[in-house]
Parts: C-alpha cells; structure tokens; sequence
C-alpha cells in the first residue's frame, strides 16, 4: 500500500514524533477495521468447513480451494471496507473514534486507498472465481451491497442503513458454501438470516455507543432519529427473531441447537434489560460485547459439532 504524507523510515522533526513500524501496522489495522474483517471472514470459514460435511468431502482435500475462498473473500472484504474509509474521509474527521483513521491523519493518501481498494476488491472476486462462479456471485453482491447500497448511497440519507449493511455481511456464509457445491440448502440459508438478523442488534448497540458522534456529524442512525428507547425497542424485536432459527438447523444435532437456544434467551435477556436499565451506554456496552461473543460461539459450536467423531 502506497503511503501519503509520511513515510516508515521517515524520522519527523518533532521530539517523540516518529512513524514507526508499529504506528503503520495500528494505520492498516484502522484501514481495515481489523474486528469488522475478522466478523467478516471467520462466516466464511465456517460456510465453507460446513458444506464439506454435508456434502460429505474431505476438508483436507480441499484445502487448496479453502485457501483461495479464504484469501479471495478477505481481499474482498478489505476492499470494501478500504472504499467505505476513503468516500466517508469526512465523517471520519467529526467522529472520535475514527479520528485516528490514516484517511483522516494522512498517513495514507485518499488516492492510495481508493486504488487500494479497488486492486483488493478486483483481485479478492477474481480469486473466489477459480473456486466457483457462484461463491464470486455472493461476494460482488455483498460487496456491492455494501459499497455502494450502503456507503454511497443510504448511509447519510436513511436509517435503513442498517438493514442494508446487514444484508452485505450475510452473504458471507454463502461464499464459503458455495465454494465446494450450491447453497440451495437449508444450512447456508439459515446461516443467511442468522447474521442478518445478529447484526441489526449489533449495529444498534455501537449507534447507541457513538449516540453523539453521530449526532454530530448528521449520521441517521435509528437513536438519532427515532430515540435510544425506540432503538431499544427495535433491538429486542431482532434479538428475538433470533429464536426459532437454530430449529432450522436441526441436522447439526440437539447439542447444537440447545447450545444456540441458550445464547438467544440470553441475548432476549440482556435486551429486555434495556427497558429498565437508566445507563444507556452500559446497556450498549453490554449488547455489544456479547454480541461479539454470541457470534463467535454459535459459529465454532457449528464447526465442532461436524467435527469428524464429534457425535
């Protein structure tokens, strides 16, 4: 990646000013907003670990085609979310924790990052295009999604913002499925409406969060427009959509779905929390952690469950 206005080597004149290594590192984590990535590729990790036990193939012998889904689907999602840094440069300056962002400092180059960007995005579809068209299709409407229904278009406009870049990020399962056969199948379709409907309320608790800084900067989210009570309200309503998924994928096993039903009542709880609870942040605070976590544990416990001898 071709840096701005500073260089790695370059020493400023300023005692205690130095671009160092680490401080170029800290500049690609922000670029790539590393956890948004790592949420981003690990669905794709387990479309893909998925499909091969339903479709009863080696992991093993595939890895070649694991490789190129994983490196093609991330190239991709780093692209994207290089694109939504270099068009929101300016939003990112009035909100604090985008600050520090490299588009903002000028550490990269807004001509760099869209190239970037672009490069990733080009190189990222065409990689998932020697595994198969149909895992290519998924990310480019995902992308597209979220590049350009999201960023360009409804972000700064409407709180269907949200809903929007939740439909980008639940294609992700289906390109790893798709990978190694179709996923006209109930398993990568559930995984579809279970990261859409996890984001919402995710999204939700980081608007509540940043409530201010979007304010500031005329962001749309559902608190600045409707009020942090409503977006409580809306939150529990997806949380609880939540619920009857995991009987959708009764073929990973009862262990599977108790484990999911177990993380939904909890989340139903930690939402319905909100109505009583007068500290809006920490409630946020709350939804937000473990909505993280609930993401991650539904997913491994996916993977463990089809685990070869795991029954």
């Amino acid at each position: 990646m071709t840096i701005g206005v500073n260089n790695v080597s370059k020493i400023s004149s300023t005692p205690g000013r130095i671009y160092s290594e680490s401080s170029l590192l800290a500049d690609i984590k922000s670029l790539l907003k590393g956890l948004v990535l790592v949420a981003n590729v690990l669905p794709v990790l387990t479309g893909f670990w998925l499909a091969t036990h339903f479709a009863g193939v080696s992991f093993v012998d595939h890895f070649n085609t694991f490789i190129l889904t994983i490196i093609g689907s991330t190239l991709t999602v780093a692209g994207a979310l290089m694109l939504n840094n270099w068009y929101e440069v300016d939003l990112d300056r009035e909100m604090l924790r985008t600050k520090q962002r490299p588009t903002v400092t000028g550490h990269f180059s807004l001509q760099a990052v869209l190239f970037t960007g672009v490069a990733s995005s080009t190189i990222g579809i065409v990689l998932l295009m020697l595994t198969t068209m149909e895992a290519a299709l998924y990310a480019f409407l995902g992308w597209f999604t979220y590049v350009v229904l999201y960023t360009f278009w409804s972000k700064r406009r409407f709180t269907l913002n949200t809903v929007i870049g939740s439909v980008s990020g639940a294609f992700t399962p289906l390109i790893g499925w798709a990978a190694i056969e179709p996923a006209y199948h109930i398993v990568p379709i559930s995984l579809f409406l279970i990261l859409f409907f996890w984001q919402i309320p995710h999204t939700f608790a980081i608007a509540i969060r940043r409530y201010k800084e979007y304010k500031a900067a005329g962001v749309p989210m559902l608190p600045v427009v409707a009020g942090i009570e409503m977006t409580k309200r809306q939150a529990v309503i997806y949380i609880t959509c939540l619920l009857p998924l995991p009987l959708l994928l009764s073929s990973l096993g009862t262990i599977f779905i108790i484990i999911a039903s177990i993380l939904n009542v909890v989340w139903i709880v930690i939402g319905v929390r909100g109505f009583f609870l007068k500290d809006d942040i920490k409630w946020a605070n709350m939804n937000f952690y473990y909505s993280l976590i609930y993401l991650v544990v539904l997913l491994f416990t996916m993977m463990v469950v089809t685990y070869p001898g795991a029954s």
